[in-house]
């Protein structure tokens, strides 16, 4: 019998408690790479914000590979990857990118 649905496996949190969770475990788990997915989209703007300073902080020495919709998600990353149809369209710091008159971002 599976346990997909069970309170056990986590059924019985929300999609942004489960996201969260996965947060923390990467977090214990010290790991080096990590990849977010519109991590906080679940959350409201204050959490997300609280969620965005904690992540900077302890995957300070990681890479961090963020897919995100929203402009405040990665404004503070290194670089960024501005894709369009499966295309990487524009590719540069969040400086450059909107310092480009005619660019995408």
């Amino acid at each position: 019998m599976s346990d997909s649905g069970s309170e056990a496996s986590g059924g019985s949190l929300s999609v942004g408690e489960r996201q969260l969770v996965a947060l923390l475990r990467a977090m214990l788990r010290g790991a080096r790479v990590i990849a977010l997915d519109e991590a906080t989209s679940a959350t409201d703007n204050a959490t997300d914000a609280l969620i965005q300073r904690s992540v900077r902080s302890a995957f300070r020495d990681a890479t961090i590979l963020i897919i995100a919709h929203r402009l405040h998600t990665i404004m503070d990353c290194d670089l960024i990857a501005v894709m369009r149809d499966g295309m990487v369209v524009e590719y540069g710091s969040p400086a450059t990118l909107l310092a480009t008159p005619d660019g995408v971002l």
